[in-house]
């Protein structure tokens, strides 16, 4: 490309391929770029692609429909490249993959770092997995096969094994030689593993260090023993908390046997965290993983599962409902009343919920204070419950003229927020000890409770204070 090609890209991409202040590439420009392939202009198209990041090139390929996708990957060839793929979202890629032949997605898969080769092959289909796996070559292979071997969601899964080890016994020079003639270490690094004769990591030296120590002073006397290792099978929501509590830049993985397999680095944990962040969120809802690039049908099926649950709980608390039909017949005020206790109680109760699953993913409640977390919910229940059933007691009081109607309902909605509290905490906590994540199912069992408590105190204090009669 010439000097004024480059200069034409580049005010193409100052004018058109900007980022808004939400990180969204303009609608203008995704248009310029689509309108360009649909013509076949692809030379304009690559112009106006060429500057932007890999990861701003991803982004544009999901804004485009999925009918739009495969031409304009074509249409942009030799500028998606592996590093653009591995930021793609899960299901654009899969699609996209799902068009490649195997040797090609092998061509990608090796010139990617081995975690994301992983990210990128462990979703096809076993036949397609193996026939890229046999198109690899050999080290590739090996690392990724090895890597596959170890449970999803794991730091196996999700490590990168290339990294820079040196022995102890190694002098700062032949380090820093060691680093300029090695061609084979990762792209990006930030500290050194010393490592003993048995490969087990010792201490680590940071590149800063390195860089200002005399050559001929030995690794080992600059090196810090303290370190975080990361087991190989430790799920990889606890890697991304260790890294958070200690401030990692990179951490060091190990094996069963305590010998250095791999590392992994914080640009890998930031996308974990957010990852979980959202997932806890989304189960929490029934909603599924929430992609709005999910084939529809499985998002159907999904949130379908829930619905039938939630159904289910709201022909129980109706249930409840039909028990006193009698006392709402006569005194319909009841059936206007009512729902406010029970949705009051699935407000509070979501809030608790919420609190409680956001303290047990961040290991904040554990065993030792679990008895504490308790205590404290009850009594911000019984305090929000008292204060909001003196406020709507004397509410319906006024409006009803029946103080004894006011009594019943704020009688009911302290009865409702214990609850609310009570199940808050104690079913996902219960759900945690099971070893179930009680993002997935806690929301059903908390409402339930809330709808069946709110119901029941309100009309059954109702009917025992006479108000249907």
């Amino acid at each position: 490309m010439s000097e004024s090609d480059h200069a034409a890209a580049r005010a193409a991409a100052k004018s058109g391929s900007a980022i808004d202040e939400e990180d969204r590439l303009r609608p203008k420009f995704v248009s310029q770029v689509l309108d360009a392939v649909e013509a076949g202009d692809d030379a304009t198209a690559r112009r106006l692609v060429e500057p932007l990041h890999p990861a701003d090139i991803a982004d544009l390929i999901e804004l485009a429909a999925r009918d739009e996708r495969e031409g304009l990957v074509k249409a942009l060839a030799g500028i998606v490249g592996p590093d653009v793929l591995a930021e793609l979202n899960d299901f654009v890629r899969e699609g996209l993959l799902d068009d490649m032949e195997p040797q090609q997605v092998a061509d990608i898969a090796g010139q990617l770092d081995t975690d994301d080769a992983v990210a990128l092959i462990e979703d096809l289909d076993d036949k397609d997995q193996r026939l890229v796996l046999q198109a690899m070559e050999p080290d590739d292979r090996a690392a990724v096969e090895e890597a596959l071997g170890y449970p999803e969601e794991s730091a196996g899964r999700m490590m990168q094994r290339e990294l820079c080890a040196v022995p102890e016994h190694w002098k700062v020079g032949q380090v820093i030689d060691y680093l300029r003639s090695t061609k084979d270490l990762p792209t990006d690094f930030w500290e050194v593993f010393v490592v003993n004769a048995a490969h087990h990591p010792v201490g680590t030296c940071k590149l800063s260090a390195i860089l200002r120590t005399p050559r001929n002073q030995l690794v080992g006397d600059i090196m810090v023993g303290e370190q975080t290792l990361i087991p190989v099978d430790m799920d990889q929501e606890d890697v991304a908390l260790r890294f958070q509590k200690y401030a990692l830049v990179s951490a060091a993985v190990v094996n069963d046997s305590g010998r250095l397999v791999g590392m992994i680095t914080v640009d890998d944990v930031v996308h974990i965290i957010q990852e979980e962040a959202g997932e806890d969120v989304l189960l929490l809802s029934g909603a599924g993983d929430g992609d709005i690039n999910e084939p529809i049908a499985l998002t159907v099926r999904r949130r379908m599962f829930w619905l039938v649950i939630n159904l289910g709980t709201a022909v129980l608390a109706a249930s409840v409902v039909s028990l006193f039909q009698g006392e709402i017949g006569k005194f319909a005020v009841l059936a206007v009343l009512m729902p406010i206790v029970a949705g009051m109680g699935g407000n509070a109760g979501t809030q608790t919920l919420a609190v409680t699953v956001r303290a047990l993913a961040t290991n904040q409640l554990t065993e030792s204070n679990t008895l504490r977390m308790f205590g404290r919910e009850l009594t911000i229940a019984i305090a929000n419950g008292v204060s909001l059933g003196v406020l709507i007691g004397a509410g319906v009081s006024l409006i009803f003229h029946n103080p004894l109607l006011g009594a019943v309902m704020g009688a009911a909605m302290v009865i409702n927020n214990l609850a609310a509290g009570l199940g808050g905490i104690l079913v996902p906590v219960a759900l945690d000890r099971l070893r179930i994540d009680p993002a997935v199912s806690s929301a059903v069992f908390v409402t339930t409770i809330t709808d069946v408590t709110g119901f029941f105190s309100f009309l059954g204090l109702a009917a025992l204070a006479g108000l249907g009669r």
